[in-house]
């Protein structure tokens, strides 16, 4: 999986770029196909906007299904955490629909014994 970061007037901490690599390899465990994840990171100069001035954005691209989460929050890693939270359960309802599920009725089951 590719990763790809983008800093909207913004200044990325050091570890930031370990931090998002580390968590978006472990959604690997998914069988859901993405080969390249945007990652864009926004920052609001405006001060009342305080709380939520960093925004996180990301978006996955490739054969698999389209992917987008955002999260707004005081600095970029506590904007990341949430946002990647909602990628995960979007990951993971995508996995789960793809699962081969076989829905058989007791009555055909009861016959077929």
């Amino acid at each position: 999986m590719k990763i790809v970061l983008h800093a909207r007037q913004a200044h990325l901490a050091d570890d930031f770029k370990v931090i998002v690599e580390e968590k978006l390899q472990s959604m690997d465990r998914f069988s859901v196909t993405i080969e390249r994840v945007e990652v864009e990171v926004i920052h609001e100069g405006n001060p009342r906007q305080g709380k939520l001035s960093h925004r996180v954005i990301l978006t996955s691209h490739g054969s698999g299904p389209l992917l987008r989460a955002q999260a707004a929050a005081f600095n970029d890693v506590a904007a990341f955490d949430l946002a990647i939270k909602n990628f995960e359960l979007q990951i993971r309802k995508s996995h789960e629909k793809s699962k081969d599920v076989k829905h058989e009725s007791l009555r055909k089951k009861a016959v077929s014994e």
